[in-house]
């Protein structure tokens, strides 16, 4: 990932709207109307749709909470090299 991208979304993800943007979405998508909506008798690639969803959410919202700790680890190594003479 090219620097100058990478330091753009760090410092997205260190603002507060993100984290509660983030934090909402991740209520919504296990509440009942987005359940609902994949709890269908349909098979891809003969695994149910819900499971599919289960189990390409759950890595997706690792990765989220991932990348929120690179932007926080980012600001403290930040914050500590402008701190040192």
């Amino acid at each position: 990932m090219p620097k100058h991208l990478r330091q753009r979304l760090l410092h997205r993800l260190q603002l507060p709207e993100s984290w509660i943007i983030f934090f909402i979405m991740g209520i919504i998508m296990m509440n009942f109307p987005f359940l609902h909506i994949f709890n269908k008798p349909v098979t891809i690639f003969g695994f149910p749709l819900m499971f599919l969803y289960f189990i390409i959410g759950w890595p997706v919202s690792i990765l989220v909470i991932y990348l929120f700790t690179l932007a926080v680890r980012h600001s403290d190594d930040r914050q500590q090299g402008n701190n040192q003479p």
